[in-house]
């Protein structure tokens, strides 16, 4: 997911940073397909500088990447990372809290906002594709900064989706649980995993 998304804000013109992945060859090789806008790095050298930081690692990775990272204060942190456990079955944290909630609370002087991991990474090309066109699949997201979630919506639409603004980063406790469901439609039902979905208000 990371390394997709990272590709496509390049492809729209952001500067990007690929940092963390288990080989430097791999980071490498994301910044050289993402094009002349992007770069591999260290965590600390993605944060330097940064305007927004998109955390797509695993739950149990999370204290590692934020020790790499440094001093996060004042940035703004768009996370699709599920809290799922060691094996990938379940969620560790749900319904009274949630990943993205944890996150905040770990970093509580950044500014946490929870997209993109409401669809499965294999639609995002096929997106940002038909970015041009009228009718956009929708994506969630929420978060308590209206700074941050201005920026996050921003990304959102430059990757081609029409942003739904869900409210305050606790909603992350619904959002999450979905991302379940979405996956399930994904990878365990028909037609495969190049699934989005769309909000429409009828009777208006």
């Amino acid at each position: 997911m990371g390394g997709k998304l990272g590709t496509l804000f390049a492809r729209a013109g952001h500067e990007v940073v690929f940092s963390y992945a288990r080989t430097k060859g791999k980071l490498n090789r994301l910044a050289r397909d993402a094009g002349r806008k992007a770069r591999a790095g260290t965590p600390a050298e993605a944060a330097e500088g940064a305007d927004a930081l998109l955390l797509a690692v695993h739950w149990l990775r999370f204290d590692d990447v934020l020790k790499q990272a440094g001093d996060l204060s004042g940035k703004v942190i768009v996370t699709c990372s599920l809290p799922m456990n060691a094996d990938d079955t379940a969620l560790a944290v749900a319904h009274t809290s949630s990943g993205a909630e944890e996150l905040a609370k770990r970093i509580p002087k950044a500014q946490v906002v929870s997209a993109f991991g409401t669809v499965p990474s294999e639609v995002l090309f096929d997106v940002f594709e038909a970015r041009r066109k009228a009718t956009k699949p929708s994506l969630v997201y929420c978060g308590d900064d209206a700074r941050s979630k201005k920026i996050a919506a921003q990304l959102i639409r430059d990757v081609g989706f029409d942003p739904v603004d869900a409210g305050p980063l606790r909603i992350a406790r619904y959002t999450e649980p979905f991302t379940l469901l979405i996956a399930q439609l994904a990878y365990e039902g028909k037609g495969g995993p190049e699934l989005a979905y769309r909000f429409e208000r009828l009777g208006q």
